[in-house]
């Protein structure tokens, strides 16, 4: 697992970089959008009592993915190594707080991000146990995420000419199928999954 933190500090680094190269002095909110990727998961999942509603877990768990980025980003600014970082959040995934309603530990996420202007692990790993999301496909999401997203900035995404429908399917359902065909734990699991999106892409 600790290997695997590691591997997503490192892909979420050069993804902050991509973006924006000066992007550990630019004082980033991560934690704003930590509790605004809150909002939009708590849609997903459903709250209103007044109509029927049937939680979209898919929806919920890539939501879940979405937070990860940026408690990942808000880790790797507090100033400690990536390998201190990976132990530390190793242990807070295995200690997730207690809390025994999915809607209630997404409002106490928002709430504590707000307040601390933070990323809260443990009540992460509490939400990712209702959630009933594991860690191998949070790594696996946010693994396949991250590479396509330096796909198509790569092929054009920028400028406008990337393509991303082929197939009659876009680019994140043909993500979906290459990544269940790929070992997650292999060491060169984002370059291999990099070049078979290579492999298949048309342009």
């Amino acid at each position: 697992m600790q290997q695997k933190i590691l591997t997503m500090l490192d892909l979420q680094a050069a993804m902050n970089a991509r973006v924006n190269p000066q992007w550990r002095a630019a004082n980033l909110p991560w934690y704003r959008a930590i509790w605004t990727e809150c909002a939009e998961m708590l849609d997903h999942y459903g709250w209103k009592w007044w109509k029927h509603q049937k939680p979209d877990m898919e929806q919920v768990h890539l939501e879940l993915v979405d937070i990860w980025h940026f408690a990942l980003s808000d880790l790797l600014m507090r100033g400690d190594s990536p390998e201190q970082i990976a132990a530390q959040t190793q242990v807070a995934l295995a200690e997730p707080t207690e809390c025994d309603d999915f809607r209630e530990s997404i409002e106490q996420m928002a709430q504590r991000s707000i307040a601390s202007r933070s990323a809260d692990i443990r009540l992460f790993a509490a939400m990712m146990q209702l959630a009933e999301l594991d860690f191998d496909k949070l790594f696996k999401t946010y693994v396949g995420k991250n590479v396509l997203n330096f796909f198509r900035q790569d092929h054009g995404y920028k400028e406008g000419s990337y393509i991303k429908v082929w197939q009659g399917r876009e680019d994140n359902e043909h993500l979906a199928e290459l990544l269940a065909t790929i070992d997650a734990d292999s060491p060169s699991f984002s370059e291999d999954l990099y070049q078979r999106l290579a492999d298949v892409y048309p342009g």
